[in-house]
């Protein structure tokens, strides 16, 4: 057996857009009916959705006989988590909060077995080695693994320069919610100042020759953030989704005031 390839991955290295869904319900069954609309990527996110490490497996699972890649978002930058979410099958992990080229490099090293990280070998007893039933795991491992990390401050913002010159960090995720609040402006990522902040970041991720993508639930921004060059975009959230068609559907027989897209998440 193979190591499974990593469509996401994948992806990145073609030109067209990659459009995903953030999964945030923790619920294999919730993420499975996502994955069965074609999206091209799902976010299950084990950062702000109550998400524990079985239910992020059980929905890589769901997810697995689907065209839609999963892509995991950790709570933290913790090398032990890491570790975990890549031994239950995580091929493409995003990181929040990464603000320096050393973080950069601390992330790859945790996604590294040694002597090039400090991974631990969890060999016959993990699901990413399909419990030893794929040939030369050990080495071939990192060929099929995504670090996309996430810069979403202005420290991160200053120094993504570096982060973007990190050997082993396959791509930048904005986030534009994040960082508005740390602008000073909560709440409004459209004002000119993010949105400046935005652009850089998307110049000099260009410059490095490597993929940003960014979270952009309403169409107009989407839309901008394509044409800026964005290449892979969140452009729903499953709750959300939810909450919407729900509001739309009993709209129709009371009188309810329409709710607009979030744009902070």
């Amino acid at each position: 057996m193979q190591v499974p390839t990593n469509t996401f991955k994948q992806a990145l290295t073609g030109q067209k857009p990659i459009w995903g869904c953030w999964a945030g319900f923790a619920s294999g069954y919730a993420t499975e009916i996502v994955a069965s609309t074609g999206f091209d990527w799902l976010l299950i996110d084990g950062e702000h959705a109550p998400n524990t490490l079985p239910s992020i497996l059980a929905q890589l699972q769901a997810v697995a006989p689907y065209s839609t890649a999963p892509v995991v978002r950790s709570v933290n930058q913790d090398p032990a988590l890491i570790k975990q979410l890549l031994d239950i099958g995580a091929q493409t992990l995003m990181i929040p909060m990464v603000e320096s080229g050393d973080q950069a490099a601390a992330l790859v090293r945790a996604t590294r077995y040694p002597p090039q990280g400090v991974r631990g070998v969890g060999g016959g007893v993990v699901r990413a080695t399909r419990w030893d039933g794929v040939d030369n795991y050990l080495n071939k491992a990192h060929e099929s693994l995504c670090l996309i990390v996430q810069v979403e401050s202005p420290k991160g913002v200053e120094h993504v320069e570096a982060i973007a010159a990190t050997d082993g960090v396959d791509a930048v995720f904005i986030g534009p919610a994040d960082l508005s609040v740390g602008m000073g402006y909560p709440g409004n990522p459209t004002h000119p100042e993010v949105q400046s902040a935005i652009e850089m970041v998307i110049e000099t991720m260009h410059a490095a020759g490597k993929p940003v993508g960014i979270l952009a639930p309403v169409e107009e921004d989407a839309r901008r953030y394509q044409q800026l060059g964005c290449q892979f975009i969140a452009v729903g959230i499953d709750i959300s989704l939810l909450r919407q068609g729900a509001i739309g559907t009993l709209g129709r027989y009371k009188e309810l005031s329409v709710e607009r897209s979030s744009r902070t998440y």
